[in-house]
């Protein structure tokens, strides 16, 4: 079955990139798939769904807008969060133009769905099967799909930082995985670039509370990693929530190197404009245990980390 909320959640916090304090409400909802409402517009349309053909700039997080121009930015985590959790159906409302950043993770957003609890909405649950490889690459940037019968997510990252280096891993979105695994793991920025975005106005909302920031081999934060390979995990983080915007769960193998949320919007466009490299089906109960949500609630909250 599609599923929704059993109860509205609301979250409160600051945009990473603006600064601004942003309040989020998550509704349930029985139809549209996932969609943000600007509700502090109210002279033109103002919702927008949540889909890749919505996307209009990832230079620093995914930003969609409809077409009167309204928009909301930094959706990749509570993207993340509902595809972790299984939320088909839900109407999110945002009093301006940025998400806000929680602890820099989907864990906020994972920890007030699971606790709402989940319901489910008549008629069959859809997902989007690869039936050939398709790839975006750019100079070292690669992102691809290929057929696979669950969702997997194989990353790879390089920074010169030693703190971060090489670091790669791989893994299929079954058995409550995003949940357990990837929803906590933090943004992570060099300190450089840091103060580079802030002197040209951006990431006005970062700190070490919503970000992982590295100089050379030293991590800032108190505390240091969540994992030691934190920022790989959130690279994997970031991809399903991009990928989510398909509009369906995705079965087949993503693999990204050095990939951001422009390389992975890409391969979506690039998925959906290349006739036979998939197919929308139904699934039956046996195919949708393997989806990312499926067997998660709130006990799973206990057994993270």
């Amino acid at each position: 079955m599609q599923t929704t909320l059993k109860t509205a959640v609301t979250l409160v916090g600051t945009g990473l990139h603006s600064g601004r304090p942003a309040r989020l409400v998550i509704n349930p909802a029985t139809e549209g798939g996932i969609r943000f409402r600007r509700v502090d517009v109210t002279d033109r349309d103002n919702i927008i769904p949540a889909l890749y053909d919505r996307v209009t700039d990832t230079r620093l997080c995914t930003l969609i807008s409809n077409d009167a121009g309204v928009s909301v930015g930094t959706i990749e985590h509570v993207m993340a969060a509902l595809a972790g959790t299984g939320v088909t159906h839900a109407l999110i409302d945002i009093d301006g133009p940025e998400v806000p950043i929680m602890d820099g993770s989907s864990w906020r957003f994972v920890q007030a769905i699971l606790r709402a609890g989940l319901d489910s909405v008549a008629g069959p649950l859809r997902a989007i099967r690869v039936l050939a490889p398709v790839r975006d690459e750019q100079g070292d940037v690669i992102a691809e799909l290929t057929p696979a019968d669950t969702l997997t997510i194989d990353f790879e990252i390089d920074f010169p930082d030693a703190a971060i280096g090489h670091q790669a891993r791989a893994m299929s979105m079954v058995n409550g995985a995003f949940v357990h695994e990837l929803a906590d793991c933090r943004t992570f920025c060099r300190r450089a670039d840091v103060d580079a975005m802030q002197a040209h106005g951006l990431a006005l909302g970062g700190s070490l509370d919503n970000a992982v920031v590295v100089e050379g081999d030293k991590v800032l934060n108190p505390g240091g990693f969540r994992r030691t390979d934190e920022c790989v995990r959130h690279k994997m983080l970031d991809a399903l929530g991009d990928l989510a915007l398909a509009g369906a769960p995705i079965l087949g193998a993503y693999r990204g190197v050095r990939a951001g949320h422009g390389a992975t919007n890409r391969l979506l466009r690039r998925l959906f404009a290349t006739p036979g490299a998939w197919e929308e089906i139904t699934l039956d109960a046996e195919a949708a245990s393997l989806l990312p949500g499926a067997g998660v609630d709130a006990a799973d909250l206990r057994r993270v980390g």
